[in-house]
């Protein structure tokens, strides 16, 4: 009797609603290929972070004065954002866009960058024959993570990032919290002159004030990429959505879940950044030595409600700005050349 040959079917095409999940190499060529493409999350980065910037730093402005000023200035959000716009125009709502226009860029290039390294990293090493039982849709060609390890890699992205995202951020929020709308009566008249009297009087060392303070914030990330894995997984498994879609849903409920966690600490790290660094530059005395120290004095003026003072504009603005980000950056890693 002739034996009927089995027959080899093809191997699934990759899916391209996963363009962070890394693919197993078989080969030395194979493997050279994957690590040429980290490039990929870095450039996409560039543009997640000007997508972030035109969408939400009026809320951010909003946020941060709220964050380091009394209820004797600002009752509200509202009440903040037409004292701004009264008294220093629609303008006053983008003070301090410079360092983030460009950090931004940079933040969310190393940031996203990195995450995608990190991911890849983590798999190849601790997760190569990892397949959740729950996501037929995952083809067998493509090495998911579990949800915390998408989390750890977001924790370490965080970590990397902070050692860019502390200066621009020290400096975007002195800006922030200049009330004045004449120059000559601002202590910075911009980024380049705020970084230069802060580094003339304090050095490196003053310029990277809360970075500390940064890094926990930033640790907060597991959150983020955490239940952005959960989302997006679920709305793959349930909808028939296509994947620009889904990363915008996913990208903004992962962030309002990011903020509802990590809140607390960025109140602290912007009473940290915003504190009176002294010395020459002849700003006020300096209040926090430590963490700790802001922490507690957030609790003693306002008590537990002082952690969460700005939070309305910030939740406003963490859908729209981040979807619209992971949007720009999920796209373009699609479009990017392999």
């Amino acid at each position: 009797m002739t034996k009927i040959p089995t027959p080899v079917l093809p191997a699934p095409p990759p899916n391209p609603e996963l363009p962070l999940q890394p693919v197993p190499s078989t080969s030395p060529q194979q493997q050279q290929q994957a690590s040429a493409k980290h490039y990929k999350g870095f450039v996409a980065g560039v543009f997640s972070g000007i997508a972030k910037l035109a969408v939400g730093h009026p809320f951010d402005t909003i946020k941060v004065r709220l964050q380091t000023s009394s209820s004797t200035r600002f009752s509200g959000p509202l009440a903040c954002l037409t004292s701004t716009i009264s008294n220093e125009g629609i303008f006053g709502l983008y003070k301090g866009a410079t360092p983030p226009l460009v950090g931004w860029m940079f933040m969310d290039s190393i940031m996203l960058g990195s995450l995608t390294f990190y991911r890849r990293l983590i798999s190849t090493n601790f997760f190569a024959s990892y397949h959740p039982p729950n996501d037929p849709f995952l083809p067998p060609s493509v090495i998911p993570l579990p949800t915390y390890a998408h989390g750890l890699a977001g924790i370490l992205s965080g970590c990397t990032v902070s050692f860019v995202a502390a200066p621009v951020e020290h400096i975007k929020a002195r800006l922030q919290t200049q009330y004045s709308s004449s120059k000559s009566d601002r202590l910075y008249t911009g980024p380049i002159d705020a970084l230069r009297k802060i580094y003339k009087y304090h050095g490196v060392r003053g310029i990277y004030h809360g970075l500390g303070a940064t890094l926990i914030f930033r640790g907060c990330f597991f959150f983020w990429w955490g239940s952005y894995d959960v989302f997006s997984r679920w709305m793959r498994n349930n909808t028939s959505w296509s994947a620009p879609v889904i990363n915008f849903w996913a990208g903004g409920l992962s962030a309002q879940v990011f903020w509802v966690m990590s809140y607390p600490s960025d109140v602290v790290k912007q009473r940290i950044m915003t504190d009176p660094l002294g010395g020459g530059l002849g700003d006020g005395e300096r209040r926090f030595r430590r963490w700790r120290e802001a922490a507690r004095a957030v609790y003693k003026e306002n008590g537990p409600k002082g952690y969460w003072r700005g939070f309305l504009p910030c939740f406003l603005r963490a859908f729209p700005a981040n979807a619209m980000a992971l949007v720009a950056f999920e796209g373009v890693m699609r479009a990017l050349p392999e």
